[in-house]
């Protein structure tokens, strides 16, 4: 399978990432990268690819490889003459994150228009994602434990599970098929 098939199939499963962290300087809003690192290297490693994220000769770069072929995508963002570390390591951070979300065409949610115009089952944004598999292919212990309560008869429909956890669509359906 090629890589554009790979990623094809990964991007169903990662569907839109919303703006979780505050900037109080701005009063603004944005996606931690970790966060978004957390919810999306599970599927990418699922479906065999990895994400490197170097920085070569001032140029920040997400680059995600097939490891069965070797094929690879990537995006880049040349890096300004900033000089203080600390301003420098922001913006690093920062085009990492661009980077990434602009590789995959991810949905970054608007904090303000686009939550707006959402209908009220929208998941708020400061709960965390809940994902199948972590980084190795193994069950999560948040997963684990939404079977269990799910058995137990504690939870009885999707609802239940999104008052405590944000889910992409892959894992929204698997919670579906649990409950039936």
């Amino acid at each position: 399978m090629s890589i554009f098939k790979k990623l094809h199939s990964a991007k169903k499963e990662i569907g839109a990432i919303s703006k979780e962290s505050t900037n109080p300087f701005y009063k603004s809003k944005y996606f931690d990268i970790n966060q978004l690192l957390e919810h999306v290297e599970p599927i990418l490693q699922k479906h065999e690819l990895l994400l490197l994220q170097p920085i070569e000769s001032d140029i920040v770069i997400s680059k995600i490889i097939d490891v069965e072929s070797g094929e690879s995508v990537e995006s880049s963002m040349s890096l300004t003459a900033i000089t203080d570390p600390q301003k420098r390591g922001s913006e690093i951070t920062y085009y990492r994150r661009y980077t990434l979300g602009s590789l995959l065409g991810m949905q970054a949610v608007d904090d303000d228009a686009n939550l707006a115009s959402k209908a009220p089952t929208q998941q708020p944004a400061d709960l965390p994602w809940l994902n199948e598999k972590d980084k190795l292919g193994h069950e999560t212990k948040q997963f684990a434990n939404i079977k269990k309560a799910i058995d137990g008869g504690k939870i009885s429909s999707l609802a239940d599970v999104r008052k405590y956890y944000r889910l992409n669509k892959e894992v929204a359906l698997t919670i579906e098929n649990l409950l039936k």
